[in-house]
């Protein structure tokens, strides 16, 4: 779930692909980089940490051109050394820039065919330098002259022929100009925008419209699954599509939680999307427990809180701040091992006395993954003074891994997988468990956008819609434990 923006412009782009990648910091907090052109040469600065850290004064001011790409990592398996920090580059055609978010489920297959086929070496076992190397060679057998848009298209159809998975990349190709593309699917998303000026024309890629919405470009549409978008370095704007037709299944897991409320993702409002989730809600509460007896419901911040207001107000029930939250502890979910998750989620949340003390709580969150924050949140309810403490999901039971970029933990570590919702209930230690029904988000979704007609729901459901290789599961789960993400630290 990593962020990437792309901007081709009329004057200097780093401080705006600076600012672009602050405002989609929430989709990786590991590692940053920016790439621009300046005149024939590349200028990349990248390095671990959040964009405030890996960028000061000095580095800018070398990030000199007016075409540029950024990313910001989520340390996926097998990418979370200094060395898959992205942008990635590759001299070889004409030289590229590369950012890429989400994931490859045919990794090992095409790394054996770039070595024994393509005679390309890669050199750490990040996929995103698997796919770079993929659209490197697809441009190299290309005809023998002038780069033009129809050759970076054929480079993309055989990108989309031999690759496999969720995955949204923004190219620099230096001397040309910018090319994007999604995944025949649309799995991850990707947004194009343009700003005019007195000057001219400038147009911005990046996988949510609010960082489009921040630098004052107008979303004009969601990159289609398949298709690729060529921008010149002089501005002009060509696209095409580049795969066969395909489902196509946007990751529902982007409304529930990897997004930001303020964004749209192919014509659907994440906002207006959470609120439709804790209406079904409420209506499941009032189904199940129409004498619920709750006093208050209560957020997990930040991400419910959207959800948690339209329930209360379905329910007619006081909606409460009870959790305030540290904002300089990061993400509890992509934190890179169990004991930091432990231990930052008591340094990130402090309980309001006052809203829990006698009280019945609803507390809501946007979803379980493995109950480590949820089972410690339950405890500060209690240890508040609340009493009885219900818990609420507003996304179903996680049973299975995501394999399209986000990497959630392997199945054994998941707190619903094989297990009932009774069970998962008694482990966390709540009073009462509720999560949202499949179809009910699927339609807080849908209603939206009535052209979607399927999504990756494959965490909730165990449907990839790709289809996955042989012992492909098995494999990413020796890569995901947080036993294997330990010793490849120490290592």
């Amino acid at each position: 779930m990593c962020g990437i923006i792309g901007i081709v412009g009329i004057t200097e782009v780093a401080s705006a692909l600076y600012d672009g990648l602050t405002v989609l910091q929430h989709r990786g907090q590991d590692a940053a980089g920016i790439a621009t052109v300046d005149g024939s040469r590349l200028r990349l600065h990248k390095g671990n940490g959040l964009v405030r850290d890996v960028f000061n004064q000095t580095t800018m001011s070398r990030l000199r051109g007016r075409i540029g790409i950024g990313h910001c990592r989520y340390p996926t398996a097998g990418s979370e050394g200094a060395d898959e920090a992205q942008p990635l580059y590759v001299n070889s055609p004409y030289g590229i820039a590369f950012a890429h978010n989400g994931n490859l489920v045919n990794t090992d297959t095409l790394r054996k065919e770039m070595f024994e086929d393509d005679r390309r070496h890669i050199n750490t076992d990040s996929d995103s330098e698997v796919l770079l190397n993929v659209l490197a060679h697809e441009l190299q057998i290309q005809e023998r002259m002038a780069i033009t848009p129809d050759n970076i298209f054929k480079a993309v159809a055989g990108v989309h022929a031999r690759a496999k998975g969720g995955y949204a990349c923004i190219g620099l190709i230096l001397g040309y100009g910018l090319v994007a593309f999604r995944d025949p699917n649309g799995i991850r998303p990707l947004v194009l925008g343009e700003r005019v000026t007195e000057e001219g024309r400038e147009y911005a890629v990046a996988s949510e419209s609010v960082a489009l919405d921040v630098l004052g470009f107008k979303r004009l549409r969601d990159i289609e699954p398949g298709e690729a978008v060529v921008i010149t370095d002089d501005g002009q704007l060509f696209s095409r599509h580049c795969a066969e037709a395909a489902v196509h299944a946007p990751c529902i897991f982007e409304y529930v939680y990897l997004a930001r409320p303020d964004s749209m993702i192919e014509d659907v409002s994440v906002y207006k999307a959470r609120l439709r989730m804790g209406e079904k809600l409420a209506q499941k509460i009032m189904r199940l427990r129409p004498d619920h007896g709750i006093d208050a419901v209560i957020p997990i911040p930040d991400t419910s809180r959207t959800a948690a207001s339209a329930l209360a107000g379905a329910l007619g029930v006081p909606f409460r701040e009870g959790l305030v939250k540290n904002r300089y502890v990061g993400r509890t979910f992509i934190m890179p091992g169990q004991g930091d998750r432990v231990k930052s989620v008591r340094r990130k949340l402090n309980a309001v006395d006052l809203e829990f003390r006698k009280k019945t709580v609803l507390l809501v969150d946007d979803s379980i993954v493995r109950g480590t924050t949820s089972k410690q949140i339950i405890q500060m309810a209690r240890d508040a003074g609340a009493k009885r403490v219900y818990f609420a999901s507003a996304a179903p039971p996680v049973r299975y891994p995501n394999v399209y970029g986000i990497d959630m933990p392997s199945a054994h570590e998941l707190v619903a997988a094989g297990k009932t919702e009774q069970e998962v209930e008694q482990m966390l230690g709540a009073d009462w468990l509720i999560y949202q029904d499949l179809e009910d988000l699927i339609w807080a979704v849908q209603d939206g956008n009535e052209d979607l007609q399927q999504f990756d729901t494959s965490c909730f459901s165990g449907e990839y819609v790709t289809g996955l290789e042989k012992d492909y599961l098995q494999q990413i789960e020796l890569m995901r434990s947080d036993d294997a993400k330990a010793a490849r630290r120490i290592a």
